[in-house]
């Protein structure tokens, strides 16, 4: 049982990068810390036994992550509580840690037709392209009752019928997230420590030419 449930992990963790193929020939695991740091005490298979219990990592200070490197995607697992019960996902974030490239929502007991709908694709279709920082300030993604405004950049349409559930989204992502925002920092400063490094040297050549 435990063997099926994990398989259906693999599949979500591949759906939210939107990539064919087999888990374990495109994503490597690994574990962070609260501070952004790899714990290199942790494999990938102690990552994924992870999601059986995520609260509990997340109090234990370990963050599993999914990367694909060759797509330069990021998968970050995510937990919260629904109107009835536990709600949970995969959110993909590019290269920039910042653009989410694709999710995936399941629930334990939502309402058929109503907030039940976090686990369709017609929800999940709304959440690619957005971004969950404004400049260098972390914000989310909020779920906004009676629409998100055209070129609101973080927020999606909330659930008809659905608000609590639509609310138990907006916060599982903003709390979940919000673990790992020190890791995001610090790919993003190492990616622009890189970019300027690339960009010194050309100048470089250029003044040598």
């Amino acid at each position: 049982q435990d063997a099926n449930v994990l398989g259906e992990k693999k599949t979500a963790i591949m759906q939210s990068l939107g990539l064919a193929g087999n888990y374990d020939d495109v994503v490597s695991a690994y574990v962070v810390d609260a501070q952004g740091e790899v714990m290199s005490q942790y494999s990938g298979d102690d990552a994924l036994q992870m999601l059986f219990d995520l609260p509990g990592a997340y109090a234990d200070g370990t963050l599993p992550v999914f990367e694909s490197e060759a797509d330069g995607l990021y998968v970050i697992p995510v937990t919260g509580k629904g109107l009835w019960d536990d709600i949970w996902g995969y959110v993909a974030l590019k290269g920039d840690m910042n653009t989410i490239n694709g999710v995936v929502f399941s629930h334990a007991g939502e309402t058929p037709g109503l907030g039940a709908e976090i686990a369709t694709e017609k929800f999940w279709a709304m959440f690619p392209g957005k971004t969950i920082f404004e400049g260098t300030e972390y914000v989310g993604i909020n779920v906004v009752k009676g629409g998100a405004k055209e070129g609101d950049n973080h927020a999606v349409d909330a659930l008809t019928g659905g608000t609590k559930t639509s609310d138990g989204v907006t916060a599982m992502i903003h709390t979940s997230l919000n673990y790992y925002k020190p890791y995001f920092d610090a790919v993003r400063a190492a990616q622009q420590a890189a970019e300027e490094g690339e960009s010194n040297e050309l100048n470089n050549e250029n003044n040598e030419q």
